[in-house]
């Protein structure tokens, strides 16, 4: 790893070296490399003046997710020597999607941050929240916004000198809010040490290419995937955003930019692989497609390796720990690794779920990580951050298994497992069985507790366009690939499944809406 742990430090020196590129896009806004560094020095020695060499300052950011001033935030907070708190949303799939403002409150209230970096969609909000708080950070902005607004335009770039520039690897660098099970946000804190390690590893691997990257950005990029933000442009490349994913929108600027690289989800790897345009779009640039947040269908993988050729590259991860384990584009080709979530990246033990003890290869337990890319802690939160990470150990909640090649196994949250007839039925095992039947495009497997607390599988199904297949015919259908013991009680067709934060099925939301209609 470098010696010089400021990863903001190392993206600006690598936009240095051909300034006249292109950095960034977005509807219709072009940034060159050297417009883009001016930015952000600009505004790294407007906010630098503001900070004594005594304090540890934070800087929480409000704008628009999918925009350049984000991205501009970050780095310039970054090298101001101050910590970036992402107030945007704990969505990691739908830049739209934004935080309450009860939530923006308390983490704002739990990190103490000295400014709120906004934009002038987010001014009005901006201010309303500094009113709720008896301690309120001070505004700051891109520009003129008015007279109670920091303008971080004013910096002098020229000024600012990188070779200055450099970090305690243990020192908190970005702060990315996640959704908890109370509600309330949890304030995951990655340390520049993590940073750091993201670009490291990223440029090393080239992600299947050694040309600089263009990648386009659907995901949000104030949550874990802004990583291959910081990949991109180190490596030459281009980042494109979009405010959200729309597979048609997708495959028109994968072709239209030469888009080399996409991290998606697997509900929105299945959409591109069904997409009608696939056929007449021109997708030879990409040499890259990344799917996090959830396990694939082996199913609908194979569908995508046929289609889109061996660019696949499968991530699990968490936020606190980063990834955890990689399944590589040639394991793709193998129909059993396909069943994989990889082989792993880091330590990673299975633990008996009633005593803890260490599992053999095979058995189904707690993927607890150990990782040198694992979160400082939850902000503010020691109890709950002494409960997640025990003896270096993340626990992550999944269950899941070792095969006999070392590869994981994920089956299901700890919380999901379905006790019926007589066995313990994992909904994601119902789910690639419903997911190999030819006209299933999505499923999602949960419980259903009866006034008897008789524990019921229930399963919601999109059909691909077309698809004539009725709940006999999909019952039918996973008493055939599992047994008749794992069938559902209840199959229930749909349009579009609602999804979590995480991008996966909501299940919850399923579950509320079957319950209402049978009222």
């Amino acid at each position: 790893m470098s010696s010089n742990e400021n990863y903001a430090r190392r993206v600006l020196e690598a936009l240095a070296v051909v300034p006249d590129r292109i950095a960034l896009r977005r509807e219709g806004e072009v940034l060159s490399a050297g417009q883009f560094s001016r930015a952000v020095l600009t505004a790294a020695e407007a906010l630098r003046h503001q900070f004594t060499d005594d304090e540890d300052p934070v800087v929480a950011a409000l704008t628009v997710t999918n925009s350049p001033a984000t991205i501009i935030f970050r780095y310039a907070a970054n090298l101001a020597g101050a910590t970036l708190v992402h107030l945007h949303s704990t969505n990691a799939v739908d830049p739209t999607d934004q935080l309450a403002v009860e939530g923006r409150q308390k983490i704002l209230a739990r990190t103490r941050a000295a400014f709120l970096a906004v934009d002038k969609e987010n001014l009005d909000a901006a201010r309303e929240l500094c009113d709720r708080l008896p301690e309120p950070p001070r505004l700051a902005a891109l520009g003129t916004l008015g007279p109670d607004v920091l303008d971080l335009s004013t910096g002098d770039p020229d000024a600012f000198d990188l070779d200055t520039v450099d970090a305690d690897p243990e020192r908190p660098a970005v702060v990315i809010c996640t959704s908890g099970t109370s509600g309330s946000p949890k304030a995951v804190t990655m340390p520049y040490r993590v940073r750091s390690r993201y670009l490291d590893v990223g440029l090393k691997v080239g992600f299947q290419s050694p040309e600089p990257l263009v990648y386009l950005s659907t995901l949000p990029v104030s949550n874990s995937s802004s990583s291959i933000v910081d990949l991109a442009l180190a490596s030459g490349g281009t980042v494109v955003l979009h405010d959200g994913f729309d597979a048609g929108d997708v495959l028109r600027a994968v072709e239209q930019h030469c888009v080399s690289t996409l991290t998606i989800t697997p509900p929105q790897l299945y959409l591109l692989v069904d997409h009608p345009d696939l056929a007449t779009t021109d997708w030879s640039s990409i040499t890259n497609i990344t799917y996090i947040g959830s396990p694939a269908s082996p199913a609908r993988l194979a569908e995508a390796l046929e289609v889109f050729g061996p660019v696949l590259l499968g991530i699990y991860g968490t936020t606190e720990t980063s990834p955890i384990s990689v399944l590589t584009p040639p394991d793709h080709s193998d129909s059993e690794l396909r069943r994989t979530v990889g082989r792993p990246a880091v330590e990673v033990r299975i633990r008996d779920l009633d005593d803890d003890h260490d599992l053999p290869p095979g058995e189904i337990g707690e993927v607890c990580v150990r990782s040198p890319s694992t979160m400082l802690g939850y902000w503010g939160e020691p109890e709950l951050t002494a409960a997640t990470i025990r003896d270096g150990w993340v626990h992550t909640g999944d269950l899941g298994s070792i095969d006999a090649k070392g590869f994981l196994r994920l089956h299901g949250r700890m919380g999901e497992v379905i006790k019926t007839n007589g066995i313990k039925v994992r909904p994601t095992d119902v789910e690639n069985a419903l997911l190999t039947h030819p006209e299933a495009a999505q499923a999602a497997v949960y419980c259903m507790i009866d006034d008897d607390q008789v524990e019921h599988i229930h399963a919601a199904v999109v059909l691909r366009p077309g698809g004539t297949a009725d709940s006999r015919t999909l019952i039918a259908h996973v008493a055939t690939e599992l047994t008749p013991r794992h069938v559902p009680a209840v199959v229930t067709l749909h349009d579009t499944l609602p999804l979590t934060a995480a991008g996966k099925p909501d299940k919850p939301i399923l579950a509320a809406r079957y319950k209402d209609a049978a009222e």
